[in-house]
C-alpha cells in the first residue's frame, strides 16, 4: 500500500546503494519495488528514470565539464525531496539561448547546495549517465511487476507503447494490469524499434526456411508517425528530430492514406546514388541544423488508423507496399535459397551498404527486443593489434582491468585506433587482469599504461575516420576475438591497412 507523504531524494539515494551492494537480481527487485511503494503517484515517473541513471527527459545537456567545475559545499542534513530534483531538472532543461550557461551554473549550485555528500554523488551519477547499481531497465521492470503485483511482461509491453516505463511505472501502481493493457500504440508517440540478432552469414540467417532478405543501410534509424496529416520523426532512442529533417517531413506528408508509423533509415547519398559513409551521415543527423538526408522505410506499424504491429511480417510488407512508393522502400527478396541469400548479401556489400537483414514473415513487430525473428548479416574483419593500456571497470567488472586501447604500427612506431571491452569473457578478464599488471608501467587510478608487449586479435565491421585518435581512423564495434601469444608485436597489421579499409 502507498502511503501519503513526500519522499525524500535521500531515500532514493539509499535504495540506490543498497541496490548496488548486492549482486543477486530478487534483492535488487526488492529494493526497488519497496521503494516504489513508497511513492507518492507523481513521484513514481521521475524516481523510475533517477534509478536507472536518467531523467523523465533523457540528457539534458549537461556535460561532464559542468559536473567536474561543480565545487558546492554539501548539505550538512538531508532536506531535498525527489520532486524538487525534479523540478530542478525541467528547468535545467528548459535553460536555452543567451545567457542559458550562467542560468544552468547557477541552478545547478542551488540544487546541489541543497545535497547531502550522498545525494551530490548521485545527483553527479544521473546528470552525467554514469550510474552503475546493476538497476537497468530490465530489473526496474521486474520491480515494477513486484510492486504494483502484475505480470513483468504487461509491464514491458505498457513501457514498450508509452516509450518510458517510468510512466509503465506509474500506470502499474495507480491502475494496475488493466491501466497498463489500455495502453497502446499511438501515431505521434514514439516506440522503442524492433532490434536485430546477429548471424555469421545470410544462408545460415535464413535456418531452413523461406524469409525476406533486405538491404540493411549504414544510416540513422527513424521513426515517422503522421497523425492528422502531422508529421514527427523520431530517433532510436525516442529523441524528436522533425526540424532536422525537412525533406523526410515532405516525404512522408505526401503518402496517400491516413495516420502512420513507418520505420526506415535516414542516410545521405552521394551525386551517384552511392551511399555516404556512416560518420558523415551521422554528422549532419547529429547536426541541430536542417540536413538533406533521405529516407528508406522497411517496415509499417499503423496504418489507416489501425495498429498492424502484432501482424506477420508479410501482411505488414503488403501494408507498406501500398503506402511508401518503391524508391523509398529498401531493396529485397523473399527467398529460401542460400546461394540466392548469399548473392544478395555480396551484392548489397558491394553496392556500399552495411549488410543484409534476414526477417521471418510470419513474426510480428516486437517492439523495443532482440530476437531471432531479425537477423543482420554484415562482414566481419580481424585485425591482429597491440594493447597500449587498460582501463579498470566498473559495476561487476570493478576490480578488473577491462576497456583495452588498442594500436597499429605506423612504420616504427605503434599509433592508438581504438578502445574496446566487448567479446570478453569472465576468464579472459581474470587473465588480462594479471597479465597487464606485470605489464604496467603507470597507473593513475583509471587508466593502467603497460609494454606493448601483448597482441590480440580483435573482430570489427569497418573502420571510420576520426580525429580522436591519433591514427585519424577509429574502429566500429571493435570485440576480442582472442589474445596472440604466438605473433610478435613487429607482425601486427598496420594503419594503413586500416585506412584502406
Amino acid at each position: 500500500m502507498q502511503t501519503h507523504r513526500v519522499t525524500a531524494f535521500a531515500d532514493l539515494a539509499a535504495t540506490s546503494d543498497r541496490v548496488a551492494a548486492t549482486s543477486k537480481r530478487n534483492a535488487k527487485v526488492a529494493e526497488l519495488a519497496e521503494l516504489l511503494n513508497m511513492l507518492e503517484p507523481a513521484e513514481v515517473r521521475p524516481a523510475a528514470a533517477f534509478l536507472v541513471g536518467s531523467t523523465t527527459l533523457g540528457r539534458i545537456g549537461i556535460g561532464r565539464a559542468s559536473i567536474g567545475a561543480l565545487d558546492v559545499a554539501a548539505a550538512p542534513s538531508s532536506s531535498l525531496m525527489i520532486l524538487e530534483v525534479q523540478a530542478a531538472v525541467e528547468e535545467l532543461a528548459a535553460a536555452t539561448g543567451d545567457g542559458s550557461a550562467a542560468h544552468r551554473r547557477a541552478l545547478l549550485d542551488a540544487l546541489f547546495a541543497q545535497a547531502t555528500e550522498r545525494e551530490q554523488q548521485l545527483l553527479r551519477a544521473i546528470l552525467g549517465g554514469e550510474l552503475r547499481q546493476g538497476a537497468l531497465d530490465g530489473v526496474l521492470a521486474s520491480a515494477i511487476a513486484a510492486a504494483a503485483e502484475v505480470p513483468v511482461g504487461a509491464v514491458r509491453r505498457a513501457a514498450m507503447f508509452a516509450g518510458d516505463l517510468g510512466e509503465a511505472a506509474a500506470v502499474a501502481l495507480a491502475d494496475g494490469r488493466d491501466g497498463l493493457a489500455a495502453i497502446g500504440l499511438e501515431p505521434l508517440r514514439p516506440v522503442e524499434p524492433m532490434l536485430a540478432s546477429t548471424a555469421p552469414s545470410a544462408a545460415d540467417a535464413l535456418d531452413g526456411g523461406t524469409a525476406l532478405v533486405e538491404v540493411k543501410l549504414d544510416g540513422a534509424r527513424i521513426q515517422a508517425h503522421r497523425r492528422d496529416r502531422q508529421v514527427r520523426l523520431f530517433t532510436r532512442n525516442r529523441n524528436d528530430v522533425t526540424d532536422r529533417l525537412p525533406a523526410v517531413v515532405e516525404q512522408v506528408a505526401g503518402y496517400e492514406g491516413g495516420d502512420l508509423v513507418l520505420d526506415g533509415e535516414a542516410i545521405g547519398l552521394l551525386d551517384d546514388g552511392s551511399p555516404q559513409a556512416f560518420q558523415d551521415t551521422i554528422s549532419e543527423f547529429s547536426s541541430d541544423e536542417a540536413t538533406p538526408l533521405h529516407a528508406f522505410f522497411f517496415d509499417v506499424l499503423y496504418v489507416d488508423g489501425v495498429a498492424v504491429h502484432d501482424e506477420a511480417l508479410q501482411v505488414r510488407r503488403e501494408a507498406l507496399e501500398r503506402v511508401v512508393p518503391a524508391p523509398a522502400r529498401l531493396p529485397s527478396i523473399v527467398t529460401d535459397d542460400r546461394d540466392a541469400a548469399e548473392r544478395f548479401f555480396a551484392e548489397a556489400v558491394s553496392a556500399g551498404q552495411e549488410g543484409v537483414v534476414v526477417k521471418s514473415l510470419d513474426a510480428p513487430y516486437a517492439a523495443g527486443r532482440r530476437g531471432s525473428a531479425w537477423r543482420k548479416v554484415k562482414p566481419v574483419h580481424t585485425f591482429d593489434l597491440v594493447v597500449l593500456a587498460v582501463e579498470w571497470g566498473h559495476g561487476r567488472r570493478h576490480g578488473r582491468l577491462s576497456n583495452l586501447h588498442l594500436g597499429a604500427r605506423d612504420g616504427d612506431d605503434l599509433v592508438m585506433v581504438g578502445k574496446t571491452f566487448k567479446g570478453l569473457t569472465d576468464e579472459m578478464l581474470e587473465w588480462q587482469t594479471q597479465r597487464f599488471l606485470d605489464l604496467q608501467t603507470s597507473d593513475d587510478g583509471h587508466v593502467v599504461t603497460v609494454r606493448p608487449d601483448q597482441v590480440v586479435e580483435v573482430a570489427i565491421d569497418g573502420v571510420q575516420r576520426s580525429t580522436r585518435y591519433p591514427g585519424g581512423v577509429a574502429l566500429r564495434f571493435a570485440r576480442v576475438r582472442r589474445y596472440r601469444d604466438d605473433k610478435p608485436v613487429a607482425e601486427i597489421d598496420t594503419i594503413d591497412t586500416l585506412r584502406r579499409l
